[in-house]
């Protein structure tokens, strides 16, 4: 090895894992988090080091009572259900399409109204 790299594993310090208290941050987690969580500690209780069975085993507690309140919440305040469309239209719908168009008044059109070939000769002859 250089030098320079012994002077730099001299010089850096061995920092230890930083450990993150869970119990503190279950309230914010989402549903998915949460069930997550519970799984990997169901199994870290089984199968991890001493250390992990330590941490699972004590937030098992914290996570189980989280899901029971969530749960009881959901029971108690279920969304609120859309009334169902009808599949039937109203009989004043069905008796408004049923009526025939008025023919008395014609349609109005948007070109100015033009007087026949025939009718303007007569006019132009009576002058």
């Amino acid at each position: 090895m250089s030098k320079n790299v012994q002077k730099s594993s001299r010089a850096a310090p061995v920092v230890a894992p930083i450990v993150f208290d869970l119990r503190d941050r279950v309230p914010q987690m989402t549903d998915d988090a949460l069930a997550t969580l519970n799984a990997n500690a169901l199994r870290l209780k089984d199968s991890g080091s001493v250390v992990q069975r330590t941490a699972a085993i004590e937030l098992l507690p914290v996570i189980e009572t989280e899901l029971a309140d969530r749960r009881a919440f959901k029971l108690a305040n279920p969304p609120p259900k859309k009334p169902r469309a009808s599949k039937k239209k109203p009989a004043a719908v069905i008796a408004e399409a049923a009526k025939p168009a008025p023919r008395d008044q014609p349609e109005p059109s948007d070109e100015p109204a033009l007087l026949d070939e025939p009718e303007a000769e007569a006019q132009a002859d009576e002058e």
